[in-house]
């Protein structure tokens, strides 16, 4: 347990009294819980692979380290260095994102990684945050009423995102950061005729992902009519909630995760509820609905344009991709390969996850208040 005095004003002391403490712990219990069901869902799945048991397990635990570290680095930036962080990161993942196509590894049909020795990295994962804080930046800067063009800029700037994301082809990123573009656009107040336009764009492109990409149109077709093919791993997925049922079979007693090829990323929700049932899945809705609800609270307390539409963004490109991952799980929407914050294995989604968290800590903290002292520069 930190102990610091109110008249301490080294970094670290004046860190800890303004930053959310609700939040940090939340998402440490989060990553706990995570670190508890890769231990319980990926033996199965690195045996099945060749691997040693414990081969995700141990991968997990060694990204955990600078996940946290980076974290709490980010979280003690200023809102203008978060800004500069983000126009920097956004630049280079966009060109990284866009070589995938010839330089990355072909991974069922798409090319959204770079392999970097024993390491795969996912560029698009820190492509979101950054353009949301970029936007929400261009956003504020347009509201000043001082010419600055910011509304076309972020504009410009989701084109070529989506641009680069669907060239991979990554659908359902795509449209996770085009929703949550569009509800930063909307607090900042987009106008009337810009609502119907972007709403006219996101329902032509879905129509056009339907045609031209047939692995969309497999996975609607399978949504809306689970007769027209596979259907076996929402199938097993769901009646994993099922017999799970309040409590669960027990840590190690499941069953799901000796057949389904994702049960460590994509449907680790469905090994927690069958393991360790209802219980732990509410658990884990409550963490989640907690975060958000505790962003959006400390949002509403501050008076800077640019902090609150960027941690408004960060908040729900966080909830949004939680909720999709739950859904999928229990086939509520067409599956979509999207981990579950903190939760699934992934590397890059754990270091992606943790920046963006650490933005979200770093925009939220008090800025006046730590013994009469103005805390960041703006």
């Amino acid at each position: 347990m930190m102990q610091f005095g109110r008249t301490d004003t080294s970094l670290i002391a004046r860190w800890w009294w303004t930053i959310d403490r609700w939040t940090l712990a939340a998402v440490l219990v989060l990553i706990s819980i995570g670190s508890l069901l890769a231990l319980a869902a990926s033996p199965p799945v690195a045996q099945r692979l060749g691997y040693e048991s414990f081969y995700f397990v141990t991968r997990q635990i060694l990204f955990l380290f600078p996940s946290l570290a980076i974290m709490f680095g980010v979280s003690l930036l200023s809102p203008r260095d978060i800004r500069r962080l983000s126009c920097v990161l956004l630049l280079v993942c966009l060109i990284m994102a866009g070589l995938t196509q010839w330089f990355g590894p072909e991974v069922k049909g798409a090319h959204r990684w770079f392999k970097i020795g024993p390491l795969q990295l996912q560029p698009s994962e820190f492509l979101k945050p950054a353009l949301i804080v970029v936007s929400a930046w261009m956003f504020s800067e347009q509201a000043k009423g001082e010419g600055v063009p910011g509304n076309i800029i972020a504009c410009c700037l989701m084109a070529a995102t989506a641009a680069v994301l669907i060239r991979q082809p990554d659908i359902g990123q795509t449209a996770l950061t085009l929703i949550v573009f569009g509800a930063v656009f909307f607090l900042a107040g987009l106008p009337v005729i810009w609502v119907g336009g972007m709403g006219v764009l996101g329902l032509l492109g879905l129509k056009l992902a339907y045609m031209f990409l047939p692995h969309v149109t497999s996975r609607i077709d399978r949504f809306l009519n689970p007769a027209s093919g596979d259907t076996f791993q929402v199938d097993t997925a769901r009646d994993a909630f099922m017999t799970g049922g309040l409590w669960g079979r027990g840590p190690g007693e499941g069953i799901v995760k000796r057949v389904l090829p994702d049960a460590h990323t994509d449907y680790i929700f469905a090994v927690a509820g069958e393991e360790f049932g209802f219980a732990l899945c509410v658990l884990l809705l409550c963490l989640f609905a907690f975060i958000v609800m505790r962003g959006f609270a400390r949002v509403m307390r501050e008076s800077d344009h640019f902090v609150q539409l960027a941690a408004s963004g960060l908040v729900i490109l966080f909830g949004l991709q939680a909720v999709i991952n739950m859904a999928v799980n229990l086939d509520l929407m067409p599956s979509k390969g999207m981990t579950l914050p903190f939760i699934s294995y992934g590397g890059s989604s754990m270091i992606a996850l943790a920046m963006g968290m650490g933005m979200l800590l770093a925009l939220t903290r008090h800025r006046i208040g730590f013994s009469g002292i103005g805390e960041d520069q703006r």
